[in-house]
């Protein structure tokens, strides 16, 4: 790694599921003109090729081996962010909720943590990098001048995962998806490698009564304080 590369600037936007997060990161590195690092693909591609592969979840030692063998990339596509897994776009399919499901057990797996640690790192470089996950500003990028932890209460973070469900057409219920998050977010918060928890230096935003716009405004200002 260049000492350019290392002292490129990164923007952590760390926080729960359903916070916002993403689509914060994303404009933000839009506005920014920086690369953009979406952690929780990683993670969401390792447990679609575990799921595709007919691997048990329990297995760490095949995650752990998929994770470090994965044959991705990513790519821009009509102003989206396109996961390719083996040549294959599979944006939509690392979106259901069985992969997300199962994408939170894989990040409890240390072994898988450790295996996309390095790969995470080496999308920092010039201009900058905005990185976007659960863990960005406390273990892959803890030099970071600017460390962001979006939260929002579990009732909204439901609501707007059914919102966004019952605009693609999918029939859910909202009593299960507040269900499933809290007990990701438990999961997250509990595991041993890399537990979700704002870094120290982190500034916490709560989205919950925020719009997007209101957010954006807000990681804007700090990113002016924080990088010259």
């Amino acid at each position: 790694m260049t000492d350019a590369t290392t002292k490129a600037p990164v923007v952590t936007i760390d926080g729960p599921s359903g916070s916002g997060k993403g689509t914060i990161a994303k404009l933000l590195a839009d506005r920014l003109g920086y690369a953009l690092l979406d952690s929780g693909a990683l993670y969401r591609l390792t447990a679609l090729a575990a799921l595709d592969a007919g691997v048990d979840l329990a297995d760490e030692e095949r995650l752990a081996e998929i994770a470090a063998n994965l044959d991705i990339r990513f790519a821009i596509a009509n102003g989206e962010v396109a996961a390719v897994l083996a040549g294959k776009d599979v944006s939509r399919d690392i979106r259901m909720e069985r992969v997300s499901m199962a994408a939170s057990k894989v990040a409890a797996v240390p072994a898988v943590r450790a295996a996309l640690l390095q790969r995470q790192r080496d999308f920092r470089g010039l201009p900058g990098l905005v990185a976007d996950g659960r863990d960005m500003g406390t273990t892959v990028f803890p030099d970071a001048p600017v460390k962001v932890f979006l939260t929002a209460s579990a009732e909204e973070r439901a609501r707007r995962r059914f919102d966004q469900l019952q605009g693609r057409g999918v029939s859910v219920s909202l009593r299960d998806l507040l269900e499933d998050i809290r007990a990701r977010d438990d999961r997250d918060m509990n595991r041993a490698a890399s537990p979700l928890a704002p870094a120290e230096d982190a500034v916490v935003l709560d989205s919950t009564d925020i719009d997007i716009d209101g957010v954006l405004q807000k990681v804007l200002e700090l990113v002016q304080k924080r990088i010259n």
